[in-house]
């Protein structure tokens, strides 16, 4: 029986091939449908939370599946997406984090809500260095050095960069249907001053309408119209984008924070402001939609008015009232992290290689599935609604391309300008650079005072700048509360640590 056992091994050893052949070598990061020895391995479900803005869409089971079949193929996982409500996201993350349940690859980022850093100083994500070295080729050619590391925290890499518009300008994305018909031309809406004419003529002209509203659910009008460099978080900021010096200040007791609250709080009050704009959970196309507003303050890109059209299925205009700057937080605002109680570290990054290196994968989860939701057209790269298909009716329309991966593999949308990845990479080359680009603060240091600040944030920040709440009368408990709960003491170890690098620099 023995015997028997052993010939019968070699027999199937010598058909398995060691697990190599067509499907390429096991464990290298491309494939990895068999192990060594011919025997197949169960493949590895892999649950990728990210950030959403809408409804989930209708079709995002069969984009799963169809996603799933690829990466089965390519490095013997499958994918479960799940997408977060904006709005929901802090909470929820923060909840599935500290419960150990199953995340393998999320969204973070150097915003609040996304809270990289916080979750670093909590031991919530992994380092990536020996995973990106083994398994991340494909993301450190895309990504380059320089931006991979723009995320270290204490030496280590904890998250990658998507590939997109990685400086920004702020700005109000109009419907241009309204500004037509008003005689408002979008392009001069260049300044806070120009912003503040356009939305009293609006008023006028549409009396029962909201002229603005912030651009994303949980977001604030005064934040697009910063000139600040934040500093990954806000707590402590550079002035002037970071052009003057590295002197870091709480922003949120300067004059200039109180006089944009003052102006903000009169708009509120004249109704040119969404009236729940500070607990409003409905998406800017949906607002857009049901005419609950004309326009909305936004972060601004190349091509941005197209991609918002399709999103709100009405063709939108765009006023800059910043200019163009590249900061550590516009790299660093939306990345990639595997959580530390993922199942498969490796599979994970083998997953997150393949949204920047590989064209099919990126264009299954940017767009759907060809011959349904788009088809291709005569130009390369370039596509279009499948027919029958439109914006208002597509099952699958998330028009959230800079959030996955590389972008700039992504399809150009027929009507789009075919060169807009090129124009996107001009843009971030071209765009002023803070002093502190490639800074990024650590606060483990300060986790409690980080917690206790991050506490007021969220009773006063988002009331405050929707105008909702009179700044005469909470500013200066705001900034009370941020004392007591240890911003000063933040601000000074963000200095300590900014004057360090720029030494070491």
């Amino acid at each position: 029986m023995i015997s028997l056992v052993l010939v019968l091994g070699l027999v199937l050893s010598a058909c398995g091939g060691g697990g190599s052949g067509s499907n390429g070598e096991a464990g290298t990061g491309t494939t990895g449908g068999n192990s060594s020895g011919g025997k197949t391995e169960a493949a590895t479900e892999l649950t990728v939370a990210y950030i959403t803005f809408g409804n989930t869409p209708t079709d995002l089971q069969a984009v799963q599946d169809e996603l799933s079949k690829l990466t089965k193929e390519k490095i013997n996982a499958t994918v479960k997406l799940l997408p977060i409500g904006i709005g929901a996201w802090n909470q929820q993350m923060n909840l599935m984090l500290t419960s150990n349940e199953k995340l393998d690859l999320i969204v973070t980022g150097s915003s609040p809500t996304l809270g990289y850093a916080p979750q670093v100083a909590k031991g919530q994500l992994l380092p990536l260095d020996d995973l990106l070295e083994q398994y991340g080729q494909g993301i450190k050619t895309a990504v380059g050095e320089e931006f991979v590391k723009a995320s270290s925290i204490g030496g280590k890499i904890y998250a990658v960069p998507s590939i997109r518009d990685l400086a920004l300008n702020y700005g109000v994305l109009i419907r241009k249907d309204l500004a037509d018909k008003y005689g408002i031309d979008a392009a001069k809406i260049n300044s806070i001053d120009a912003l503040e004419d356009m939305m009293k003529i609006m008023k006028e002209k549409e009396p029962n309408m909201a002229v603005i509203a912030p651009g994303t659910a949980g977001a604030s009008i005064a934040e697009y119209l910063y000139k600040l460099d934040k500093l990954g978080d806000g707590y402590g900021v550079l002035l002037n984008n970071g052009q003057d010096d590295l002197k870091v200040v709480n922003y949120y007791e300067t004059q200039e924070y109180a006089d944009l609250l003052k102006r903000i709080r009169g708009w509120y009050q004249a109704g040119y402001i969404l009236k729940d704009a500070a607990t409003n959970k409905e998406s800017i196309a949906d607002l857009i939609k049901a005419g609950r507003t004309a326009a909305y303050v936004a972060n601004l890109k190349p091509g941005i008015e197209m991609q918002e059209s399709r999103l709100v299925g009405t063709t939108i205009a765009k006023g800059e009232i910043t200019e163009p700057v590249a900061k550590t937080e516009t790299v660093t605002n939306i990345m990639w992290g595997i959580p530390r109680n993922a199942t498969n570290p490796e599979a994970s990054m083998k997953f997150l290689n393949l949204m920047y290196s590989d064209k099919d994968v990126i264009n299954l989860i940017d767009w759907g599935i060809e011959g349904k939701h788009y088809v291709k057209t005569d130009q390369e790269n370039v596509i279009k609604y499948a027919d029958g298909v439109d914006a208002n009716n597509s099952g699958y329309n998330p028009n959230t391309g800079w959030l996955f991966g590389n972008q700039f593999m992504s399809y150009t949308f027929e009507g789009d300008n075919p060169d807009i990845w090129k124009e996107t990479d001009e843009f971030n080359k071209n765009a002023t650079k803070s002093k502190a680009l490639g800074f990024t603060f650590d606060s483990a240091s300060v986790k409690t005072e980080y917690a206790s600040v991050t506490n007021v944030l969220n009773q006063y920040r988002l009331g405050l700048e929707t105008g909702t709440l009179d700044p005469d009368k909470t500013l200066p408990e705001f900034i009370s509360k941020l004392k007591a709960a240890g911003i000063e003491k933040i601000v000074a170890e963000k200095q300590k640590q900014l004057d360090a690098w720029a030494a070491a620099k």
